[in-house]
């Protein structure tokens, strides 16, 4: 049976990639999204171009913080589920702003939280982060594992999301779950982010800023893992449920950009900086949990995965 989900931060690179799979298997789309300026809001219109002329695709041009404009979203649309993807994003920019991300990241997810409560639906599926698990000792990073010491207000905002989405289903018997996500990539991600960012600057020529001594690693997953996880725990509709989805695989600074330098057929060049604060040594995820309860199991290995990024970055018109 078809359903009617709502899906914040919907016109975004994770957004864009979802809305595509649910229409494709015949559901219904609402996004709200309200085109912030934290990068040029032209890509997050071009993410959307391909939707506006379907009659299951609705856009609504909105603030996640805004209480009655979300309650009458709620009241008149009879949504069947919702995925909370809208975030002020990155570690980095938290620092300079963390006003900012406790409105956008904690009083919006509770507006979207009390619009749920009084007009439904009972399905909330959360973006939370694999920031949540801080300096971990322990590898790789499991639900289970002590999430108490995040270490950026980006970070904190997504635990402080996690702990709303328990609140709600204790309270109110609300189905939600927390989707841990590790370090995304793909065709459309954000041009901040490492991958596009490095991908940017190698085929310019430009160096590639390092900080540290390019041994730092991450859980890069490819977007596809991603929505075909979000598509899964939509589907369970668990009571209650914290998972992580990742690659499960580390790759180092270093590997990466030459990997990419190899896709772009390159000689990198390196600038090394220091460390970065808030930044973590390592992430990477333990998917048992996810691989038990939603049959996830990521396709996309990382070499693979740059290789269709750099595909895709080589059909944009969108170079900076």
């Amino acid at each position: 049976m078809s359903k009617h989900v709502l899906v914040t931060g919907g016109a975004g690179f994770i957004g864009s990639h979802l809305t595509r799979r649910l229409l494709e298997r015949g559901d219904r789309v609402t996004v709200l999204d309200d085109f912030n300026d934290y990068y040029d809001p032209r890509r997050k219109r071009a993410n959307i171009r391909p939707f506006l002329e379907l009659d299951a695709y609705r856009l609504v041009e909105g603030d996640i913080r805004d209480a009655e404009g979300v309650d009458s979203l709620f009241h008149e649309s009879g949504f069947d589920a919702v995925v909370h993807l809208a975030a002020r994003a990155g570690v980095r920019p938290s620092l300079a702003q963390p006003i900012l991300y406790e409105e956008v990241n904690c009083i919006g997810t509770l507006r979207l939280l009390e619009a749920a409560r009084h007009h439904g639906p009972e399905v909330f599926v959360f973006g939370s982060s694999s920031s949540v698990y801080g300096i971990n000792d322990k590898v790789p990073f499991s639900e289970d594992d002590p999430v108490d010491l995040p270490i950026s207000p980006y970070a904190t905002t997504k635990r402080a999301g996690e702990l709303l989405c328990f609140n709600y289903h204790h309270l109110y018997g609300m189905k939600t779950a927390c989707l841990r996500f590790f370090t995304v990539y793909g065709p459309a991600q954000r041009p901040e982010m490492a991958i596009h960012k490095f991908t940017d600057l190698l085929a310019r020529g430009d160096a590639i800023p390092m900080f540290g001594d390019g041994s730092s690693s991450r859980d890069y997953t490819f977007v596809d893992d991603i929505v075909d996880g979000i598509e899964a725990t939509l589907d369970l509709a668990p009571g209650f449920e914290i998972l992580n989805l990742g690659g499960a695989e580390t790759t180092s600074l270093a590997d990466l950009v030459r990997w990419i330098a190899a896709e772009l057929e390159v000689e990198p060049r390196i600038d090394y900086l220091g460390l970065q604060p808030g930044d973590v040594p390592i992430t990477y995820a333990d998917v048992t949990k996810a691989r038990d309860l939603l049959g996830y199991s990521p396709q996309v290995p990382i070499r693979e995965g740059l290789r269709r990024f750099v595909a895709w970055y080589r059909e944009q018109d969108l170079q900076p």
